[in-house]
Protein backbone atom coordinates (compact mmCIF):
# COMPACT_ATOMS: atom_id res chain seq x y z
CA UNK A 1 0.00 0.00 0.00
CA UNK A 2 0.77 3.41 -0.66
CA UNK A 3 1.20 6.09 1.76
CA UNK A 4 0.18 9.43 0.69
CA UNK A 5 1.72 13.11 1.55
CA UNK A 6 0.54 13.45 5.07
CA UNK A 7 1.45 10.03 6.36
CA UNK A 8 -2.05 8.21 5.88
CA UNK A 9 -2.93 4.91 4.09
CA UNK A 10 -4.30 5.79 0.28
CA UNK A 11 -6.80 3.76 -0.52
CA UNK A 12 -6.57 0.54 -3.11
CA UNK A 13 -7.22 2.20 -6.45
CA UNK A 14 -9.00 -1.79 -7.40
CA UNK A 15 -11.48 -1.07 -4.97
CA UNK A 16 -15.54 -0.56 -6.82
CA UNK A 17 -17.73 2.07 -5.61
CA UNK A 18 -21.14 0.57 -5.04
CA UNK A 19 -22.84 3.40 -3.94
CA UNK A 20 -23.88 4.82 -7.45
CA UNK A 21 -24.98 1.26 -8.43
CA UNK A 22 -27.56 1.03 -4.98
CA UNK A 23 -28.40 4.41 -5.98
CA UNK A 24 -29.62 3.57 -9.23
CA UNK A 25 -31.16 -0.22 -7.54
CA UNK A 26 -33.36 1.99 -5.42
CA UNK A 27 -34.57 4.30 -7.83
CA UNK A 28 -35.85 1.51 -10.01
CA UNK A 29 -37.28 0.21 -6.79
CA UNK A 30 -39.25 3.45 -6.35
CA UNK A 31 -40.63 3.91 -9.25
CA UNK A 32 -41.53 0.03 -9.81
CA UNK A 33 -43.88 0.59 -6.56
CA UNK A 34 -45.48 3.98 -7.14
CA UNK A 35 -46.28 2.78 -10.97
CA UNK A 36 -47.24 -1.09 -10.38
CA UNK A 37 -51.32 -1.72 -10.05
CA UNK A 38 -51.98 -3.94 -7.22
CA UNK A 39 -54.51 -6.34 -7.68
CA UNK A 40 -56.76 -6.42 -5.07
CA UNK A 41 -58.51 -10.30 -4.24
CA UNK A 42 -61.24 -11.34 -2.87
CA UNK A 43 -59.79 -13.69 -0.79
CA UNK A 44 -61.49 -17.15 -1.55
CA UNK A 45 -62.13 -18.93 -4.77
CA UNK A 46 -65.69 -19.96 -6.08
CA UNK A 47 -67.07 -21.73 -9.11
CA UNK A 48 -68.31 -19.17 -11.29
CA UNK A 49 -71.31 -19.72 -13.15
CA UNK A 50 -70.62 -20.12 -16.86
CA UNK A 51 -71.70 -17.58 -20.02
CA UNK A 52 -71.30 -17.73 -23.57
CA UNK A 53 -71.44 -13.34 -23.98
CA UNK A 54 -69.58 -12.54 -21.11
CA UNK A 55 -66.70 -9.44 -22.07
CA UNK A 56 -64.18 -8.62 -20.15
CA UNK A 57 -64.18 -5.51 -17.52
CA UNK A 58 -61.38 -2.98 -17.24
CA UNK A 59 -60.71 -0.84 -14.04
CA UNK A 60 -61.58 -3.01 -11.67
CA UNK A 61 -60.00 -2.31 -8.02
CA UNK A 62 -62.84 -4.05 -5.81
CA UNK A 63 -63.72 -8.07 -5.97
CA UNK A 64 -65.88 -9.18 -3.82
CA UNK A 65 -66.52 -12.95 -3.52
CA UNK A 66 -69.88 -14.92 -2.37
CA UNK A 67 -69.23 -18.39 -1.70
CA UNK A 68 -71.33 -21.22 -1.62
CA UNK A 69 -71.74 -21.16 2.32
CA UNK A 70 -73.07 -17.38 1.06
CA UNK A 71 -69.82 -15.97 3.11
CA UNK A 72 -68.65 -12.66 1.49
CA UNK A 73 -65.61 -12.32 1.07
CA UNK A 74 -63.41 -8.87 -0.23
CA UNK A 75 -59.75 -7.80 0.12
CA UNK A 76 -58.82 -11.24 1.79
CA UNK A 77 -61.40 -10.84 4.86
CA UNK A 78 -64.57 -12.60 5.58
CA UNK A 79 -67.17 -9.33 5.97
CA UNK A 80 -70.75 -9.17 7.51
CA UNK A 81 -73.25 -8.80 5.06
CA UNK A 82 -74.20 -5.43 6.79
CA UNK A 83 -70.86 -4.02 6.77
CA UNK A 84 -70.26 -4.56 2.59
CA UNK A 85 -71.18 -0.86 2.37
CA UNK A 86 -68.65 0.79 4.25
CA UNK A 87 -66.09 -1.40 2.97
CA UNK A 88 -66.91 -0.62 -0.52
CA UNK A 89 -66.90 2.89 0.14
CA UNK A 90 -63.91 3.05 1.93
CA UNK A 91 -61.85 1.13 -1.32
CA UNK A 92 -63.81 3.08 -3.82
CA UNK A 93 -62.39 6.22 -2.37
CA UNK A 94 -59.16 5.04 -2.68
CA UNK A 95 -60.07 4.68 -6.34
CA UNK A 96 -63.43 6.88 -7.90
CA UNK A 97 -62.92 5.36 -11.57
CA UNK A 98 -62.93 1.40 -10.24
CA UNK A 99 -66.08 -0.89 -10.59
CA UNK A 100 -67.32 -3.39 -8.26
CA UNK A 101 -67.10 -7.34 -9.74
CA UNK A 102 -69.14 -9.72 -7.52
CA UNK A 103 -67.41 -13.69 -7.78
CA UNK A 104 -70.81 -15.72 -6.90
CA UNK A 105 -70.48 -19.65 -6.34
CA UNK A 106 -72.68 -21.55 -8.62
CA UNK A 107 -74.49 -22.87 -5.19
CA UNK A 108 -74.66 -19.27 -3.59
CA UNK A 109 -78.18 -17.48 -2.88
CA UNK A 110 -79.54 -14.64 -4.95
CA UNK A 111 -80.87 -13.04 -1.59
CA UNK A 112 -77.10 -12.86 -0.50
CA UNK A 113 -75.97 -11.59 -4.47
CA UNK A 114 -78.79 -8.76 -4.39
CA UNK A 115 -78.05 -7.66 -0.88
CA UNK A 116 -73.68 -7.05 -2.53
CA UNK A 117 -75.09 -5.13 -5.59
CA UNK A 118 -77.48 -3.34 -3.41
CA UNK A 119 -74.70 -2.49 -0.80
CA UNK A 120 -72.31 -1.45 -3.98
CA UNK A 121 -74.90 0.65 -5.28
CA UNK A 122 -75.97 2.14 -1.83
CA UNK A 123 -72.26 3.16 -1.25
CA UNK A 124 -71.98 5.41 -4.36
CA UNK A 125 -70.76 2.57 -6.68
CA UNK A 126 -73.48 1.84 -9.92
CA UNK A 127 -70.65 0.39 -12.16
CA UNK A 128 -71.29 -3.13 -10.55
CA UNK A 129 -70.75 -6.35 -12.86
CA UNK A 130 -71.25 -10.06 -12.16
CA UNK A 131 -67.99 -12.98 -12.91
CA UNK A 132 -68.27 -15.48 -14.99
CA UNK A 133 -66.26 -18.47 -16.43
CA UNK A 134 -66.34 -18.77 -20.13
CA UNK A 135 -67.87 -21.11 -21.68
Amino acid sequence: MRRNKRGGQEDNPSEIDLTPMLDVVFIMLIFFIVTASFIKEAGVEVNRPDASTSTKKENVNILIAVTATNEIWIDKRRVDKRAVRSVVERMHAENPKGAVVIQADKASNTETVTAVIDASRSAGVYDVSLATEDS
